[in-house]
């Protein structure tokens, strides 16, 4: 069971390098007659509501702020597969210098079952990914 639990500004800041101008352009209407949309000039931002797909600006404001903690929550799980992979290549490593194999295929069997018993079908393709990620270059 996943529970959502209200984002804080201190605990979920917007990703660095995220958040950018959206920008349209209109250039008229698609259908003959009709009154023609203005043209939004290159240097013209967005409404949030506009940027985000919302229909009113307060779903537009909850859109925005959902987003910047998805990206922040983004950022963190790369961090954690970067050290993840750290950690792979160090059991690899000495593995490697005791004599063993590099891969320890029955370990790949558990973490498969783990995530999959986690995160349903989806959950095996990614730990698949993961695996893969942390085995390293031959």
């Amino acid at each position: 069971m996943v529970v959502l639990l209200e984002p804080t500004p201190s605990d979920f800041p917007g990703a660095p390098g995220r958040q950018g101008p959206g920008r349209l352009s209109f250039s008229g209407s698609c259908r003959s007659g009709a009154p023609s949309e203005p043209t939004r000039s290159p240097d013209m931002t967005a409404t949030a509501a506009e940027k985000t797909g919302a229909r009113t600006e307060d779903a537009a404001d909850l859109i925005t702020g959902a987003r910047e903690r998805i990206d922040a929550l983004d950022d963190r799980i790369i961090g954690l597969v970067q050290e993840r992979m750290a950690v792979s290549a160090v059991i690899q490593q000495t593995r490697i210098a005791s004599g063993g194999r590099r891969v320890n295929l029955s370990r790949e069997m558990d973490v498969l079952s783990h995530y999959r018993d986690a995160l349903g079908r989806p959950g095996t393709a990614l730990a698949m990914t993961l695996l893969e990620l942390c085995r390293g270059r031959v």
